[in-house]
């Protein structure tokens, strides 16, 4: 397996296209805004779109970014968009590419990380802890989950 960062790899298009077989709103949504060119205008400009790969297979994906549907500029950076397709899911997975996004994080200098979600007792398993409930962007609840960095 190997965590790709989608802006800077050959064959853009293809793991684009992958996103888009993603069976989840958000992940449709990610797609068109990649597609459009409006990701880094929505959620900053450092934003990083991580892909877990085995061979041409999209396993997981999630972004790094600045903003995400807790637009709060005093706190981040967010992970976002977290998603693994359903074949690969109950094998940790997603964990690579949590840990491929703080080390992200950790090398620009944040001092920790968030993720704003409705799941309860996922991101614990990934050293995450509650932050506190928040309103995302449709003022809607919100768990955020905060990791210190190291």
């Amino acid at each position: 397996m190997e965590v790709k960062e989608l802006y800077g790899i050959d064959e853009r298009e293809y793991w684009i296209d992958q996103i888009k077989m993603s069976d989840w709103g958000a992940g449709r949504y990610l797609y068109e805004l990649i597609c459009k060119n409006e990701l880094k205008t929505l959620c900053g400009n450092t934003t990083k779109v991580f892909l877990l790969t085995e061979d041409r297979q999209l396993i997981s994906f999630c972004t790094l970014a600045e903003l995400d549907d807790i637009r709060d500029a005093d706190i981040g950076p967010w992970i976002g968009f977290v998603y693994t397709f359903p074949q690969y899911r109950g094998h940790r997975y997603m964990g690579i590419l949590l840990e491929a996004a703080y080390e992200a994080a950790k090398n620009n200098g944040a001092g920790q990380v968030y993720i704003s979600t409705g799941e309860t007792g996922l991101y614990e398993k990934y050293g995450y802890s509650f932050y506190k409930m928040m309103k995302d962007v449709h003022g809607e609840d919100s768990r955020v989950y905060k990791r210190e960095i190291m």
